[in-house]
């Protein structure tokens, strides 16, 4: 068996292009592609390895209309957000227009199901 340690400074003192023509010759020699390899790494990995797919925690729900019935959806838009009513039908009338920003998935989805009952177009980012 080879010196792993020696192989390591071996390969540590590689120039990128020399690194590249191994991965290359390494490719040929075993059949396999490194690209594929590193598609597979994050799936046997158990989802640790891939931080950039973290999960949406805070959601800003956005009024997109009131559906043809402001009246409730003002009311709902004062309940929700304790504002008074000229804000809260301002609100409504320039939508779309956030309602509230950086809440969670649960208190998100209970805002929207608010509105919607109201009548308004609700959409959740």
């Amino acid at each position: 068996m080879a010196d792993l340690n020696s192989l390591v400074e071996s390969l540590s003192a590689l120039t990128v292009l020399e690194a590249a023509d191994l991965s290359k010759l390494l490719e040929e020699k075993w059949g396999v592609s490194a690209a594929a390899a590193v598609a597979a790494a994050p799936a046997a990995g158990g989802g640790a390895a891939a931080p950039a797919a973290e999960e949406q925690t805070e959601f800003d729900v956005i009024l997109t209309g009131d559906g043809g019935k402001k009246i409730n959806v003002i009311k709902e838009v004062r309940a929700i957000t304790a504002l008074g009513l000229t804000e809260a039908k301002a609100l409504v009338e320039g939508a779309p227009k956030a309602v509230k920003e950086g809440v969670n998935k649960d208190e998100a989805a209970k805002i929207k199901a608010q509105l919607e009952a109201a009548g308004a177009t609700v959409e959740v980012k």
